[in-house]
């Protein structure tokens, strides 16, 4: 559905995480991204200390359904709870505590995207979580501009040219969420982006020639931001790009595996989780970086399509 760089999902889009046996979780339990990230790491340190959750229970006199609610992050956990399964389980790092604490605390915190539920289904409001906490994004788009690099004309002519997913009524406010979603690449420790796209997505005539030569003007200023990495895939690069459909990693930490991979298309979005997936696309992505042209000429390329628009 092109959620990330190009539309909304569809309502019936789901995370992987957003069902449970014998049907989906009801809206008001469904874990928030945070508690299933913190839930996770927290799974990913009890094992590597080869602990059960009999022992995690134990440490907290409490029932090992409870330590499972807290690992898939259907249940949050207190501070003197989270302190004392670190504990358990060996994690002396204060750098590791202190984040792990900071997703325990900030994990039912409410986004600003939170006053627009009427309008995007939550897998979306799923997405803008993980944006939020991201430490860099990385995205491959062979079709369109990624969402957080599109001017503002370009979003609502794209956003038009998808009747089946949008309404109409509703595009101007999700261009507005789409232009909101920007301040993570202008805060004051801002997410790294590292955009790569493939030429066609350059030449379409999205919303026009005016759209699009501003459209193409605009990547051209934003890659003079130091956090901002632009790279083109020329159509020479062949069965390279077009091998690979769209997607986006998200990373909370410094660690070149990526905390998560977002995929989209016509009418579903999910993310991938598991390491050996994440460490699949993390190869793919480095090998199109290297495919692509450098910043230096990708820019030119990017300068000389809008000259011939």
């Amino acid at each position: 559905m092109q959620l990330a760089a190009g539309s909304v999902p569809h309502p019936r889009s789901t995370g992987r995480l957003a069902f449970r046996e014998g049907g989906p979780v009801p809206e008001e339990s469904r874990p928030t991204v945070r508690s299933r990230r913190l839930g996770a790491e927290l799974r990913r340190v009890r094992e590597a200390a080869k602990k059960s959750t009999e022992d995690a229970a134990g440490a907290l006199k409490c029932s090992r359904a409870k330590i499972s609610r807290i690992e898939t992050g259907a249940s949050g956990i207190r501070r003197l709870d989270l302190g004392l399964l670190l504990d358990l389980y060996g994690v002396s790092e204060q750098k590791t505590r202190d984040n792990l604490e900071e997703l325990a605390r900030e994990s039912k915190k409410r986004g600003w995207w939170h006053d627009y539920e009427d309008t995007i289904p939550p897998i979306y409001a799923d997405y803008l979580d993980l944006e939020r906490d991201a430490r860099y994004i990385r995205t491959w788009q062979p079709l369109v501009i990624p969402g957080l690099l599109q001017t503002e004309s370009y979003a609502h002519a794209l956003l038009e040219a998808n009747p089946a997913a949008v309404r109409p009524e509703r595009i101007d406010q999700l261009v507005k969420i789409r232009m909101e979603r920007k301040e993570v690449l202008r805060a004051d420790n801002p997410a790294r982006f590292c955009a790569i796209i493939w030429e066609p997505a350059l030449r379409c005539p999205v919303g026009g020639p005016e759209v699009l030569r501003s459209q193409l003007g605009y990547l051209a200023d934003a890659v003079q931001h130091p956090n901002i990495t632009l790279q083109v895939m020329p159509l020479s690069g062949g069965a390279t790009a077009g091998a690979c459909g769209g997607f986006v990693m998200i990373g909370f930490t410094d660690s070149a595996l990526p905390g998560a991979v977002f995929l989209e298309n016509l009418t579903s979005s999910h993310y991938l989780e598991q390491p050996a997936e994440l460490n699949g696309y993390s190869l793919v992505f480095d090998h199109l970086r290297s495919s692509a042209l450098d910043p230096a000429q990708s820019l030119d390329m990017i300068t000389a399509i809008a000259a011939e628009v």
